[in-house]
């Protein structure tokens, strides 16, 4: 059944969106001159201290590092779920 799913293109969503996450982070490496390494351990630290204040989409979340002008820009699109209350209130 794998076989025919892959010959009509319905190959595994969560392998197609791996590899498409891995060509964007080699691309942006290239771009920025930045690790791959270096922008999954960035992203990865945003999403833990947005955590702590929001609930969010954390499959959905896309953190890019474009090129504007002659400096480089940190892009995040984090789909936030809901607010959390702080604990003082």
């Amino acid at each position: 059944m794998d076989i025919i799913n892959r010959l009509l293109g319905r190959e595994n969503a969560g392998s197609r969106d791996i590899a498409r996450e891995r060509l964007r982070l080699v691309l942006i490496h290239d771009r920025a001159s930045v690790s791959p390494n270096f922008l999954n351990a960035l992203k990865e630290e945003l999403i833990r201290v947005i955590r702590e204040y929001m609930e969010i989409d954390e499959e959905s979340i896309i953190v890019d590092l474009e090129n504007e002008d002659n400096s480089v820009a940190l892009v995040a699109n984090i789909p936030i779920r809901g607010f959390k209350r702080a604990a003082n209130e």
